[in-house]
């Protein structure tokens, strides 16, 4: 069985400023172009069985410096959907909801096209990439590139844990995390490493 690593993308403004960003597909700052760089000697020099990412140019630029080949973009790595929140950081949305809490309250709908999730929603996202990657963990290691609740919420699902259980799991930019199995379950085996 091999192991599932996950890479968060590089820094973007919106990640800098704490804004919730989904959809918007906003590029790597410069710091976040370094940072992509600096995961190569983390993730060249593997072969994978799968290497999957998020169709947005954030994640897809993160994994092309990163130097992952054979990258596939899955719609289904991309970032929690924050509907109305778009945009809008925890402390503006803690002004008019002070005891709002996005891994139990999901989002409010946003502009067409975008609902919001709730966590069960992003949970079952979760599980299908899980499912996808299954046979390929059988033949080797899977490098999934994408955003941070997302793969919280993966992490929680590969675990055995609920959706809202990825609130446990603080995972910051441009860093690579590795799941592996021990006696047969699945377990962290590395958490927000950068070189």
């Amino acid at each position: 069985m091999g192991d599932l690593l996950l890479v968060r993308h590089g820094e973007t403004e919106w990640s800098r400023s704490g804004q919730h960003t989904s959809w918007t597909d906003l590029p790597l700052t410069g710091q976040g172009e370094e940072q992509a760089k600096s995961l190569a000697p983390l993730l060249t020099g593997r072969t994978y069985a799968r290497a999957l990412s998020s169709p947005l140019g954030r994640a897809l630029r993160t994994a092309e410096l990163a130097g992952i080949p054979g990258i596939e973009p899955d719609p289904d790595l991309r970032e929690w959907d924050y509907g109305g929140y778009e945009g809008i950081t925890t402390a503006e949305i803690h002004r008019t909801r002070p005891d709002w809490d996005l891994w139990t309250d999901g989002v409010p709908p946003g502009p067409e096209g975008h609902p919001g999730e709730t966590p069960d929603g992003i949970g079952a996202r979760a599980d299908r990439v899980l499912a996808r990657v299954a046979p390929a963990l059988a033949e080797g290691d899977v490098v999934l590139v994408a955003h941070a609740h997302f793969l919280r919420v993966l992490t929680a699902r590969r675990l055995g844990l609920p959706p809202a259980d990825g609130r446990l799991f603080r995972l910051a930019t441009a860093t690579v995390s590795r799941l592996s199995t021990e006696h047969g379950h699945p377990v962290i085996a590395e958490w927000n490493v950068r070189p």
